[in-house]
């Protein structure tokens, strides 16, 4: 025998589980609480001149995509592109500031971290780079 310590929800629900799922699973207010944290995360983002500059880089990619009205395919490829090096840019700079705040002078095995962090970004620069050329090449020629 289950014994569940969920008190009864008056509801009009065929599946009565699915409906406690939901209702004890999912807190709005906390969920509205994240997107915001998520939202001043972005915030900071911004404050990083490499962020912005992969933004207006990534605003340009998406302009041309509408220009040359690329195939769907093509648009999600470069969505998801963009997407990986801003990511991977958060990310790096979230390391750095991590390693600047438990570390503030300068150190090698620091300087060796944010050096990785950064060619991450540089390597999916690069990759993206490369998806562009061989998506956009054909539309140009």
């Amino acid at each position: 025998m289950v014994v569940c310590d969920l008190p009864k929800v008056e509801t009009r629900v065929r599946f009565p589980l699915l409906a406690h799922f939901f209702i004890y699973m999912f807190d709005l207010k906390k969920l509205i609480l994240s997107f915001g944290h998520a939202v001043n995360g972005v915030k900071a983002a911004l404050d990083d001149q490499s962020f912005r500059i992969q933004v207006v880089i990534g605003a340009v990619v998406f302009a041309l995509a509408f220009y040359f009205r690329l195939q769907k395919f093509e648009f999600l490829i470069l969505i998801l592109t963009v997407i990986s090096v801003l990511t991977l840019e958060m990310i790096n700079t979230s390391i750095e500031r991590i390693l600047d705040l438990l570390h503030p002078e300068k150190h090698p095995e620091i300087k060796i971290i944010k050096d990785i962090s950064a060619a991450a970004v540089l390597l999916a620069a690069l990759g993206a780079l490369v998806i562009g050329l061989k998506i956009f090449i054909p539309y140009v020629f």
